[in-house]
């Protein structure tokens, strides 16, 4: 399941957490990467250790749990600690498929990565290039989204960023692992909880149809849940 989350951020947040995040000092993007991405990967990236990375950490995880959309979609069972990259001139991710365990140093946190997601912190008339481009059973399909947005998609996907050739492009991007492994059942899971959010709108969450729904929803949930 491919999902546009907007405002995950406001347009007015995304850019002040920009604005922040650009005082810090950026490190080569290869710093941070497996053997075969680095091979592809031309980018710079906040340390992952450092002051102003942690902030934009919390800024960005906090606004996530309060997302209905994003936790529906999701189901987080943990959420790898946000990072950051820019592109500048030049600057490119080849394709490439994320590592299916991410381990984090700082922090100790190793997770399977079921999901991957870019919060975009740059405006699309703000650069030229620097598509998210993700590849698979639905063909390839190009992501270039406003500030404060965000693009989720199966952490099993080849994907890349396509050369910037004018100004910058400055996101946010991680990696969770679900409570749901299956990607089928999770995307059930959700189409089923859009529609029961939809009927509690329309028939109020006391209706006998909708607390059916409700019941089944959950019901599903503990059968595929890893807790």
């Amino acid at each position: 399941m491919l999902l546009a989350i907007p405002d995950i951020l406001s347009r007015e947040n995304a850019l002040a957490l920009r604005k922040a995040i650009l005082t810090a000092e950026w490190i080569d993007g290869n710093a941070t990467s497996g053997a075969g991405a680095a091979s592809v990967k031309n980018n710079r990236q906040l340390p992952e250790g450092g002051k102003v990375t942690r902030a934009a950490q919390e800024t960005v995880t906090a606004a996530l749990m309060s997302n209905a959309a994003f936790l529906s979609a999701a189901l987080p069972h943990t959420v790898f600690p946000p990072l950051f990259n820019r592109y500048g001139d030049g600057e490119t991710f080849g394709l490439h498929v994320d590592n299916a365990i991410r381990f984090h140093g700082g922090t100790g946190a190793r997770i399977r990565t079921d999901l991957s997601a870019t919060l975009f912190l740059t405006d699309p008339d703000e650069y030229d290039g620097g598509e998210l481009e993700i590849e698979g059973s639905f063909g390839t399909l190009s992501y270039k989204l406003p500030a404060g947005h965000m693009i989720l998609y199966p952490s099993t996907s080849l994907h890349r960023v396509t050369p910037v050739t004018r100004g910058e492009r400055i996101s946010c991007f991680f990696w969770m692992q679900s409570l749901v492994a299956d990607p089928m059942e999770r995307e059930i899971l959700y189409d089923l909880d859009q529609s029961v959010q939809a009927l509690s709108a329309e028939r109020g969450k006391a209706d006998k149809e909708v607390l059916r729904l409700t019941s089944v929803y959950h019901n599903l949930v503990r059968r595929w849940a890893e807790a």
